[in-house]
């Protein structure tokens, strides 16, 4: 019994499979399932993720955009007893 047949026109993946498979010795059918398999794995761990995960992550992106010393103390919208100037 012969398996299905997976058909991908696309000359960039032709490129690809075919310089991976000499790198690597590897058939190109078996490159293609551990890529595949590699890709699932990824999406789902990105969707195991919870929202507070996604919004840490975030928040880590945005903190490396704000240079070195930087406070978010305000103290010079406050006087001696915290109180609105």
């Amino acid at each position: 019994m012969s398996e299905t047949q997976l058909s991908v026109r696309s000359t960039k993946a032709r490129d690809l499979a075919h310089a991976l498979a000499r790198r690597t010795g590897q058939p190109i059918n078996k490159l293609v399932e551990q890529a595949l398999e590699r890709y699932d794995l990824e999406l789902r761990q990105q969707s195991a993720r919870t929202p507070i995960d996604v919004l840490s992550d975030l928040m880590a992106e945005g903190r490396r955009a704000v240079p070195t010393g930087t406070t978010s103390a305000h103290d010079d919208f406050y006087d001696e007893y915290g109180l609105p100037r």
